[in-house]
């Protein structure tokens, strides 16, 4: 196997256990990302209706309009303030964060900072 196959093993083992810990509810859904090497995506779901109530990624108009590029920390942050501002739009404000089996560092944690400050709690 090549290290790249390695590492993503590794990850999707730590997003399993990460998931038999977190569920996203009604009340309180789950909001999970995923980063590849050049965009950044994240959903809101409702476990317990087996749905996606909203995405948005870096290829986003609104988004990418304001980032150069997609796969950046910049990007992210971007991101993160216009999710939350959409996500409130839609009456979710209160979510469980699922950060995919990724380090929080870097593009998850700009996210993260970014999706806070635009008023989204968890």
């Amino acid at each position: 196997m090549s290290i790249t196959k390695d590492k993503e093993q590794k990850r999707i083992g730590r997003h399993r256990r990460i998931r038999k810990k977190i569920a996203g509810t009604v009340d309180q859904p789950r909001l999970c990302v995923h980063r590849s090497l050049t965009n950044f995506y994240a959903q809101i779901v409702d476990d317990s209706a087996g749905k996606v109530l909203f995405g948005m990624s870096t290829r986003n108009k609104g988004v990418s309009s304001k980032a150069k590029g997609g796969g950046n920390i910049a990007a992210a942050s971007v991101l993160g303030e216009a999710f939350a501002a959409e996500a409130q739009k839609k009456g979710i404000k209160k979510v469980c964060f699922d950060r995919g089996g990724y380090l929080y560092h870097g593009r998850i944690k700009a996210f993260a900072e970014g999706a806070r400050k635009g008023g989204m709690e968890f």
